[in-house]
Formats: C-alpha cells, sequence, structure tokens
C-alpha cells in the first residue's frame, strides 16, 4: 500500500522546496523510518516534511491538497495503534516546532506548539507550580499535538480526566492549507461563522446541524464510559457524557468543561483526520505538592478489580493495578531488587493507591482508612522506588525472547469501572480459548486495563488468533458498554470495529462530520471512521511482521544470547520511541539533532528494513547505511532504558564489523583500536611526545592525516607507568587478595587514579595483584567494529583472568567501559565457556566492590575518613549507568562524609574516541552542553570538586569547561584519613 513513484516524488519535492523553509525528504531511508510507530503495522509515507513554523504547515497541507496527496500529521510516532503511519505525506513538528509561547499562571493556561514535549513543557510550568493534568506514560517524549490527536490521559485521570478536558482553543490548518482557530463562542457568533463561504464556514454549518440531529443518538448510543479515545468526541459537541472522573478535580463543575459553542474539543481524539494543529491553548492544573500511596495487596487481578469501585470512594487521586509478573522480573535485576521493599511474600497483583495534597499530614490523614489494607508510602523515597519498579517492570514485561510476543492491539480498553472484574474474567477466558495468556496492569480506577496477549505474528496461525481474539474483546467490550480505546486511539487497529461500537446512527454521524472537514478525503484517511465506499483498515493487515516476513542469514561475531541473532536484535525495537525522551543517557545524538535516524527506533527500522528486504539487498553494507548508524556514540544508554533493553551499541559494532569486511578499516580506526600499543610506544618519550602533542601543527596533521579533530588535545602520557610504580612499592604483607584490571589509561594517562585506589583497597584490609598476561580489554577494538581482534583479546584475558575468579578472587576495574565489557561482551564472544561466566561474575567496578558485603561487612565501612564538608558532583559514565548505576558511586562517596549529588546528565558526549574525530566534534561539545557543562561550571564556581568515571568523560569536561574532574576513588583516597591527597583535594 503505497502512493510513492519517483514521478510524483519529483513533482512534489520541487512544489514543497519552492513554498517551505523546512526540509523535504523523499528517499527511501527516510520512508522506512516513519514508516512504523508503536503498533504492529507498518506503511511507507510517500516523504516527510518538517515545517519549521505555521506558514510552512500551511504551505505543506495545500500542496498536498492540490496534489490530492493523503496528509499526516506526526507527534513522536509512539501511538500503539498505528494511526501516526500511512501512504502520505507526513508532515513531522517534533524536529522545529517546539516553542512554549506563554505560559500564564493567573488565568492557569498556556499556548504551545503541536512538537512541544509534555514533560518539557511540566518543568516550565511546574516553575509557576502549575502542570497539564493528563500525564501519559509517554510524556517524556509525547508532544503536545499528539497528545491532542489521541485523546490522550494516564494514571491521573480520574483526577484530570483526558486531554478533550483541557484544550481550550486550537489554530490549526483547515484541509485546504487555509487556517482557522476554533474556540469558545457564543451560539450567534457560531452561526455568523456558518454563513461564509469556505470551508471553515462549511465546518460551522455541519457542527451546528449535527449537534441538532444527533444529540439523542449521542444520549442513547454513546459507550457507558468517560474514559474513551474511540470515535470522534461529538459528546464535547452535545455536552453530554454518561459518567464522570469520580476524583474530577472541579468537584461539582459541569463535566465535560466546555465553554460556551467550541470546536476545540471535538477535534481532540481525532488523530489529524480532520485538521492539523499548528498551536495550542490549553489548561493548567495546580502541582500536587504531596503525595501518599498505599499498596494493597491481592490474590487475583479480578479480585483487585472488584475491589476498585470501593476504593474510589476514598477519592484517591489514582489507582494502579501491578502484577506480580512485573515484580517478579524486576527482582531478576539487583539494581531493582534493591526497590522491592514494599512487597511480602508472593501475591497475584497489587493496587496502587495515591493520594495527594498540599501537606504530609493531609496526604497520611487521607491515605489512613486504607493503611490498614495495605503498605503505607509516606516517604518520596519510597514512593520512587515503586514508580521505578513500576517503570522498568513494563519493559520486562515486553523483553521476552523469541518469535511470540506481548502484542499491542487489544491494550488499552475501557469499561464502566464497576464492571471491571467481570471484564477481566471474560477476557481471560477468551484468552484460555485461544491458548494464550497476557498480563494486566495499569489504570484500574479508570475501568482501563493494558493487556498484550502473547502471539506469534510470524505465523498465519497466530495472524488468525489476533484476528480471532480483537473480534471476541470487540463484543465483550459492546456488551459491556465499553470502547475499544480507553487512550491509544482507533488508527489503524480499532478503526474497523466502531460502526459496531457506535452504531449505524452514530458511524453516519461521523462520515459527516470527516466530509464537512476534509472534502477531498486526504487527512490522515482511513483513521477513526471506515471509510464510506471501501474496506476499514483492518487488525490483521499491513503487519510488521506476519507470515511471508523472512531476513538474510548474518554471519556474526557476537552471540546474541538473549535475542537469538543478529536480525531478532534488530527486531526487539517495537518502536514505541522511549529513546525520543530528552532525559537519560539513551541516544544523545538525537538529543542534539531532533533526527529520527539519531534514535536508537530509527537505526533499527533501517536495520531491519535491509535484513527484511524492504531496501535493496546492499543496502545493509551501504554507504547511507553506514550514515545512519554513524552518530551512535555506543553508550549503552538503549540497553538500560529502551523498554527492551535494545542494545545498539552491540548492533553498530557488528554493523562495523560487516561494512568494513567490505569497504575496508579506515586507518583512524585502527590508530582508536590499538590504542593501548600506540601508548605503549608513545609513554617511552613521554616528554617529547607531551611537547609536540600540545602544538598547533601537531594537532592539524593529526586532522589531515588521522581526522582527529584540532580542537583536541591527545591525553598526556605519564613519565613512569602505573605497573613500574606498583613494582617498585613496598606491597603490605598481609591482607584479602583482590586483582586489579590494569585498563590502558591508568596504565600510561593517569596512573595517580591506580595509586589512589591501591591506597584505599590497601586501607580496606585488601592485597592487591596484577595480573601480568593480562591484555587490552577489547573495548577500543569493538567500538571500530574489529570484533575478531576483540576476541583474540577477551580470550587472553580468560586464560589470564578466569582463573582468579574461579578461586573467588574479586577482579576489580576503575575505567567502567573496560571493566564492563568483561561483563558485557564477553559473554557474547563465549557464550558457551564457563570461564566467561565465572569472570563476568567476579568481575567489579570499584564502587561496587567497595559497597558490597564481603563477609566481614562492606569494605567502605572499614575505610576512616577525615572530617569534610566538601561538595562534590558526580557525572556517571554511560556504561556505567547502563550496567550498574550510580547508586554504587553515590554511596561511595558519601561515605566520605562529603555531600555528594548526581549531576543529571546524559552522555558527557566524547563517548571514547567518538568526539576525538573531527567531523563529529562539533556534535560531541553539542552533546556536552545539553547538561553537562552548565552543571559542571555552576559547580566550579561554587568551589564543589567534580567527579567523573571515565577518562573520556573527563577529558570533555576539560576540553568543555576548563575543569579538571577527578576519578571518584581519587576522591576517597584524597579524604582518608592520614593518608596523602590528591593534587587538587
Amino acid at each position: 500500500m503505497t502512493l510513492y513513484s519517483e514521478e510524483l516524488a519529483r513533482e512534489l519535492k520541487h512544489a514543497l522546496e519552492r513554498r517551505l523553509q523546512g526540509e523535504v525528504r523523499l528517499d527511501p531511508y527516510t520512508r522506512v523510518l516513519y514508516s512504523t510507530d508503536g503498533s504492529n503495522h507498518q506503511i511507507e509515507p510517500v516523504g516527510v516534511a518538517f515545517p519549521r513554523h505555521e506558514e510552512d504547515l500551511m504551505a505543506a497541507v495545500a500542496t498536498a491538497a492540490e496534489f490530492g496527496l493523503p496528509v499526516l500529521p506526526r507527534g513522536a510516532g509512539t501511538s500503539l495503534a498505528g494511526q501516526a503511519i500511512g501512504a502520505a505525506l507526513v508532515l513531522d513538528c517534533s524536529k522545529y516546532m517546539r516553542r512554549i509561547h506563554r505560559i500564564d499562571p493567573e488565568s492557569m493556561t498556556a499556548v504551545v506548539d503541536p512538537g512541544v514535549v509534555c514533560q518539557i513543557f511540566n518543568q516550565a510550568a511546574a516553575a509557576h507550580g502549575l502542570t497539564f493534568g493528563p500525564d501519559p506514560a509517554s510524556a517524556d517524549r509525547a508532544t503536545f499535538g499528539g497528545m491532542i490527536g489521541n485523546n490522550s490521559t494516564g494514571a491521573h485521570s480520574i483526577r484530570y480526566g483526558m486531554t478533550a478536558d483541557h484544550v481550550l482553543e486550537l489554530d490549526v490548518v483547515l484541509a485546504d492549507g487555509s487556517p482557522a482557530t476554533f474556540g469558545p463562542m457564543s451560539e450567534d457568533e457560531a452561526r455568523r461563522k456558518a454563513q461564509a463561504d469556505t470551508l471553515e464556514g462549511r465546518i460551522y454549518r455541519a457542527a451546528l446541524d449535527l449537534r441538532e440531529r444527533y444529540r439523542q443518538a449521542v444520549a442513547r448510543e454513546w459507550p457507558r464510559t468517560w474514559r474513551r479515545a474511540s470515535g470522534y468526541s461529538l459528546n464535547y459537541l452535545v455536552g453530554y457524557t454518561p459518567s464522570r472522573p469520580p476524583a474530577w478535580y472541579l468537584g461539582e463543575a459541569p463535566y465535560p468543561p466546555v465553554e460556551g459553542f467550541n470546536l476545540a474539543p471535538l477535534l481532540v481524539g481525532s488523530e489529524g483526520t480532520l485538521a492539523v494543529i499548528r498551536r495550542a491553548r490549553v489548561r493548567l492544573v495546580p502541582k500536587s505538592r504531596h503525595t501518599a500511596l498505599v499498596v494493597i495487596p491481592f490474590d487475583s487481578v479480578a479480585d483487585a478489580c472488584d475491589a476498585t469501585p470501593g476504593l474510589l470512594e476514598y477519592e484517591p487521586s489514582a489507582v494502579e493495578l501491578v502484577p506480580w509478573a512485573m515484580l517478579e522480573r524486576a527482582a531478576s535485576i539487583p539494581l531493582y531488587a534493591r526497590k522491592l521493599t514494599f512487597v511480602d511474600g508472593r501475591l497475584a497483583a497489587l493496587l496502587v493507591v495515591e493520594f495527594d495534597g498540599e501537606t504530609p499530614e493531609q496526604v497520611r490523614a487521607r491515605a489512613a482508612p486504607l493503611a490498614g489494607r495495605g503498605r503505607l508510602l509516606d516517604k518520596p523515597e519510597a514512593q520512587n522506588d515503586l514508580w521505578t519498579v513500576r517503570k522498568v517492570g513494563l519493559g520486562l514485561l515486553m523483553s521476552v525472547p523469541g518469535d511470540t510476543k506481548p502484542i499491542t492491539f487489544i491494550e488499552d480498553v475501557a469499561v464502566p469501572v464497576e464492571r471491571l472484574g467481570e471484564y477481566v474474567r471474560r477476557i481471560e477466558q477468551v484468552l484460555q480459548e485461544h491458548g494464550t495468556y497476557g498480563e494486566w496492569y495499569a489504570h484500574a480506577s479508570a475501568g482501563c486495563l493494558h493487556l498484550r496477549p502473547m502471539i506469534n505474528l510470524r505465523t498465519l496461525e497466530g495472524v488468525r488468533a489476533m484476528r480471532s481474539i480483537a473480534e471476541a474483546v470487540a463484543e465483550v467490550v459492546i456488551d459491556m458498554g465499553g470502547a475499544l480505546s480507553g487512550e491509544h486511539g482507533d488508527g489503524l487497529s480499532h478503526t474497523e470495529f466502531n460502526e459496531r461500537l457506535f452504531g449505524p446512527r452514530l458511524t453516519r454521524a461521523f462520515r459527516e462530520l470527516k466530509a464537512a472537514f476534509d472534502p477531498q478525503g486526504i487527512l490522515n484517511p482511513g483513521k477513526v471512521v471506515p471509510p464510506a465506499d471501501g474496506p476499514p483498515p483492518r487488525v490483521d493487515e499491513n503487519l510488521r511482521f506476519g507470515p511471508d516476513y523472512r531476513t538474510v542469514p548474518v554471519q556474526t561475531v557476537f552471540a546474541y544470547r538473549r535475542e537469538g541473532d543478529f536480525a531478532h536484535a534488530v527486531e526487539d525495537c517495537v518502536g514505541v520511541g522511549v529513546c525520543r525522551k530528552e532525559d537519560g543517557v539513551m541516544c544523545p545524538s538525537f538529543q542534539a539533532t531532533r533526527e529520527e535516524m539519531h534514535l536508537t527506533r530509527g537505526r533499527a527500522n533501517a536495520l531491519r528494513a535491509a535484513l527484511s528486504g524492504r531496501l535493496p539487498p546492499e543496502a545493509l553494507t551501504s554507504e547511507r547505511m553506514y550514515q545512519v548508524l554513524d552518530l551512535c556514540l555506543e553508550c549503552k544508554g538503549c540497553k538500560a532504558e529502551c523498554p527492551t533493553a535494545v542494545d545498539m551499541a552491540r548492533v553498530k559494532a557488528e554493523f562495523l564489523h560487516l561494512y568494513q569486511a567490505e569497504h575496508g578499516v579506515p586507518l583512524r580506526s585502527r590508530f582508536f583500536a590499538g590504542i593501548r600499543d600506540f601508548s605503549r610506544l608513545a609513554q617511552k618519550a613521554a616528554p617529547l611526545v607531551n611537547f609536540v602533542n600540545r602544538r598547533a601543527p601537531a594537532r592539524w596533521l593529526l586532522e589531515r592525516t588521522l581526522g582527529v579533530a584540532r580542537a583536541r588535545t591527545l591525553p598526556a602520557f605519564a613519565r613512569q607507568t602505573f605497573s613500574a610504580w606498583f613494582r617498585a612499592r613496598p606491597a603490605p604483607a598481609e591482607g584479602k587478595p583482590v586483582v586489579l584490571f590494569l585498563d590502558t589509561f591508568t596504565e600510561y594517562n593517569a596512573p595517580e587514579i591506580g595509586q589512589a585506589a591501591v591506597r584505599v583497597l590497601e586501607a580496606a584490609g585488601y592485597q592487591v595483584a596484577l595480573v601480568r598476561q593480562q591484555a587490552c580489554c577489547g573495548r577500543p577494538m569493538i567500538s571500530k567494529g574489529l570484533l575478531e581482534r576483540a576476541r583474540a583479546a577477551a580470550a587472553q584475558n580468560l586464560a589470564a583472568l578466569a582463573p582468579y575468579a574461579e578461586r573467588g578472587v574479586p577482579v576489580v576495574g576503575l575505567e567502567p567501559s573496560c571493566l564492563l565489557t568483561l561483563r558485557d561482551e564477553y559473554l557474547e564472544f563465549f557464550p558457551d565457556d564457563p570461564r566467561a561466566a565465572a569472570l563476568a561474575a567476579g568481575s567489579f567496578l570499584i564502587e561496587e566492590f567497595l559497597t558490597r558485603p564481603d563477609g566481614e561487612g562492606r569494605p567502605v565501612e572499614r575505610l576512616r575518613f577525615r572530617p569534610t564538608e566538601a561538595r562534590v558532583l558526580l557525572h556517571g559514565h554511560c556504561h556505567a549507568k547502563a550496567l550498574v548505576g550510580t547508586a554504587p558511586t553515590l554511596e561511595m562517596l558519601r561515605a566520605t562524609g562529603a555531600a555528594v549529588e548526581e549531576i543529571p546528565s546524559g552522555c558527557c558526549g566524547m563517548a571514547g574516541s567518538f568526539g576525538y574525530e573531527a567531523e563529529h566534534y562539533d556534535l560531541s561539545m553539542q552533546i556536552g552542553e545539553l547538561r553537562l557543562f552548565p552543571a559542571v561550571r555552576a559547580a566550579a564556581q561554587e568551589g564543589a570538586q567534580v567527579v567523573a568515571h571515565g577518562v573520556s568523560c573527563r577529558a570533555q569536561i576539560k576540553d568543555g569547561t576548563g575543569v579538571r574532574a577527578a576519578h571518584p576513588v581519587e576522591v576517597l583516597a584524597a579524604f582518608l584519613a592520614g593518608g596523602p591527597g590528591t593534587e587538587d583535594g
């Protein structure tokens, strides 16, 4: 299903580029990148336009209308029902149209562009004590345009309703490219507008007529739940609701809260099928100051649902269902297992009941009547632990190896909450009859539980099962007066059922409304309202994976133990777009460029298209694919933050291995991959090398010959290596044995870090050993795709270090990317070698080692520190954040008595050799300026000590701010009682 042709592409591109200041892309790779969203479906668009402002938006729609070409406005592309994909010209407003025009604390309103991200907006609104009430789980990447198109909401919908309840006015582009503004007005003003001989006039005539003719039909035939994202919002046009949010924040005020005659709420949930949003005025609500949670256990999900209506009588702000499977899988990860303090024993499900208020005393008093039924969590730290587990648990539910996956297609049904237990029992029976199962979770308070049945869509039987289950669920929902979508919309998954859900009269009203707004039928056609002259989209058509899906075999070096093979490692990306979030580590290049191809999702889409034949056979190792992967910094943020734990760093390394097998290995890649050998030679002439390295001509020559940015200075070499110092020092006569894994940079560039580590370990009662046969960890080779060389280095290290690990002697490292290679990639190089498993289990970053019990307590507790009032700011290393977290480092540093804070930074932007490379230098510094550099400058002005694990991080901080950052173990050694301080104390 595509309208694309070379002739159309040429004509359309020429027309759009003449009229738009923004970009226009119709190439095969861009069309692939925008062919999916978070649903099961895939349809390639004609192309993508990136409007810079409202005039571009109007010009794009007008041009498409002249061509008779469908138009599809798109926000973050995170939709789960397929509404953000289609054979159309996609308008991506998320790159440029991101301006917050106004936040008015007095009127509690704001005006925003469609590309503004909800979480970014809320951070700005929080300065005024305000927030946008609907809070979808995707708020960290969801745009206002997408939330309005989808009628989004989240856990607090029983307090704040849905997006439609907070949209006051919309500036839009109509289907002919003309502008219009829909907002509150009098009846007389609406009738005056209806007299105009324009498309806007036609819309007002139709709306006034529909309101009168279908008022009674809406009251009789509308779903009996207020929680609805199915169909058009005709109930807002007629002012009807079958029920209301039980804890509605406006008290007895009318619901829905529509002022006068206002078409703006009518457009909410229309999925871009009625108009294209160019600006929105929205209502804000006061931000809750304090919350308390009561966690109540139940023997079954259905029992928890039966109890929910009674809990609503206490007027909580949220009631969320958490299944046991989510907790069980979170418990398998040590970082999250420590946070499961709210769980006592095995249980089928939890209800998390939240109360909000102005003071801690107020929320505790509101929660008190339920405290005897469960566990009260009134401390912010305990609440954060629960919500963190809830968030990661959902990812673990989705991250299932093999071809049978939890599939989204019936995942957001909403039914009257008093019938929720009945609904769960009936659907569990449906799943049982089809030989499958799923986990329930989310918004019990609103009668909207998420469910993703386990189905293999790569088989004909699996597709038939999805079809059959969808039909059965639709019948149950209609029988119970529910809505097929409570928040995720219709799109390609639910539109076909809307005529059955709403009945023929209301479906006719939907078609009349669509025809009035969109006479040509070019606005996201086929979504929400089934077409009158053709079949609707089907839930089992246009599937990303289906019975005919195949991939080409790829010979790999890594084993892909969890995923199975390279193709499955790529296919683990389900498209929900968490990589678009604007905080954390994941996808630093996207945070700087706002380009889809610089996302984990974009890279996965391009690779999957090459593997499955959507792109030509040569695409997998093409120069264009290299460009798609090039700006992956291999930070491993996706391994920790992606819901399905896609490891794009490993995928990129494998891609480079394949690419270079065909195109050759660049000299610069050989240089950085062999940095240990180069450093060994350079250190022997350290004074001369350092002198030359600081001179501009040498840096100019490095840029011309190797492509190393002349703005960078390579790390200086020490006059004495760490190992030489270690051999010459007097060693303690006794102590528990520990092996120090000696990384290249500690050995040749910063031996003072190793010296600090030895002092700390010996002070804790250990005897430190080096293993002479140890080789480079292999990380520099992995990052450059030289996987066979890396595997050889790993084999040497296994032979040298595994015997110690097998005897229970810990292997401790200082450089996170080096040490964690032993724990991560070595298992992929040697999946069946027990030595690899032993070394992975017996290797620790020094902060992990010092904060874990060793039979005599935690080593850090045996250290004695001098009194200090120092303030320390930590920038965490990306690999450490992904595989370990920063909690051990914070704990270790706080043991000194210093006041320790973590900078809320993502990747520093250096990422090994990435930031040294001339073509990446500007982007590297841009990433550093996002959060890290401003925080470091502020800390330095306040006299705080900045610390960072990684040699690359410290170099980036020095180049970007002029501040010298210390390694955390240097700070520890400096604060030891009676010990020598570091250079800067």
